[in-house]
């Protein structure tokens, strides 16, 4: 009843499915939950304290996904509903720490997201229209703060041919983790002169009128698979992507997760922030043997500039090689090492850790040559597995960073999660 309520209220909302009789499908197909997210982020410049950033808050999510309602000529249609909101529970106001909206003085109390997403589906090919949680090679969401980085636009995806999927997308808006509101693309580009000689800021500068997206992805076989995808900000850079990925048991306990990916980048149209030209190889492979899970990664850029992202601090876990300190400059060299373990095996289910450490080198930043840096991440994670409380986790995350180029910091995390479904 409560699930019924729930829809009775985003169907008035969104209005979009008309006065039928009856939304068994569009209802009984639903899944309806409620999420909390206690979030707190302390960052320690190291030889700058005056810098230091961070918060402390309280994010409640509705995250509201209705089943499909057919009407007729194999159509089928439903509405996803997205509400976030967040409570600053403590924060250094005097400096921004891009989690909690800032206006030059302070942090918000509290901010809030609510964004609606309409889908429709004909037999094997699904388009969605309005607010999107992307994953792909070119773009995707971001969940590693108190409130998600989405987008606004239309996806396209389409599995009507066998071990394939199509995608067709464009993008006309970014909602970043520390906005509630959705503005249109720009480029991350912090001490880059632009072409009309101003300087480029973290998501300030010229914006674009909006992203083409096209892949296709396909599974030659359970082992082997390949992606070719292409994305165009207008006027600002375009990206060409390909990849493989091969995966494969390595005895009884033993499986292998590998990957070669390669980015080609350059500038698009009227070219904004100017000329862009960056290739990125990025080579990673683990193996996982029992509770153990040994990762190793190599990643490379060539060409004339970094490697472009959007701005608003959009990541790219493509890259095989990705922190605090992204290893994307220009001409940089990058080696990553990862040990997790999961201590289900001594009897403490729901507990697993992770070390990951990354090294850079030969970096080319604002005009510095063989510039070096080396980040350190120790993430444990714990899930409660059964009882009342089934479904609370906690993650504390501690990362070192230390650059050649700027100030070296130490950060902590520490997440508090729990689902409730309706």
């Amino acid at each position: 009843m409560r699930r019924q309520n729930l829809w009775i209220a985003i169907l008035a909302a969104t209005a979009t499915l008309g006065t039928s009789a009856t939304y068994a499908d569009f209802v009984d197909d639903s899944q309806v939950q409620l999420k909390f997210k206690n979030f707190y982020l302390d960052r320690q410049i190291k030889e700058n304290p005056a810098g230091n950033w961070g918060s402390w808050s309280q994010g409640v999510t509705l995250d509201a996904k209705s089943g499909y309602q057919d009407i007729g000529a194999g159509i089928q249609v439903g509405a996803d509903l997205l509400v976030q909101h967040a409570f600053k529970l403590n924060a250094r106001d005097k400096n921004p720490d891009w989690i909690l909206p800032h206006d030059g003085k302070e942090s918000k109390d509290n901010f809030g997201k609510v964004g609606v997403t309409l889908k429709a589906k004909v037999s094997e090919t699904e388009l969605k229209v309005g607010e999107l949680l992307p994953v792909s090679p070119v773009l995707v969401f971001d969940p590693s703060r108190q409130l998600m980085t989405t987008y606004s636009g239309a996806w396209l995806e389409s599995k009507e041919i066998k071990d394939t999927k199509l995608t067709l997308a464009y993008i006309d808006g970014i909602n970043n983790r520390y906005d509630n509101q959705f503005r249109d693309l720009s480029m991350f580009a912090p001490g880059k002169r632009l072409p009309d000689g101003t300087m480029g800021h973290y998501d300030l500068g010229p914006t674009s009128d909006g992203m083409y997206i096209a892949g296709i992805d396909h599974q030659f076989t359970p082992e082997i698979g390949s992606s070719y995808w292409y994305a165009d900000v207008q006027d600002i850079y375009t990206q060409q992507y390909v990849g493989a990925n091969y995966k494969t048991k390595l005895g009884e306990k033993a499986k292998l997760d590998s990957h070669i990916r390669y980015f080609d980048n350059s500038d698009s149209g009227d070219k904004l922030y100017g000329e862009i030209d960056n290739q990125a190889l990025s080579v990673g492979a683990k193996v996982n043997y029992g509770s153990h899970t040994f990762g190793l990664g190599y990643q490379q850029m060539f060409g004339d500039n970094a490697f472009p992202t959007l701005g608003g601090w959009v990541p790219q876990p493509y890259l095989v090689n990705w922190g605090i300190a992204t290893f994307t400059a220009k001409n940089e060299k990058s080696w990553g090492f990862t040990y997790g373990y999961d201590f289900s095996e001594m009897g403490l289910k729901g507990l697993n850790t992770t070390a990951v450490y990354f090294t850079g080198s030969d970096a080319e930043i604002a005009g510095l040559k063989d510039q070096k840096s080396d980040e350190l991440n120790l993430i444990v994670n714990y899930t409660v597995p059964e009882g009342k409380l089934k479904g609370l986790g906690f993650q504390a995350m501690y990362i070192d960073a230390d650059f050649d180029y700027k100030s070296d910091l130490q950060e902590y995390r520490v997440a508090t999660t729990y689902t409730y479904k309706f």
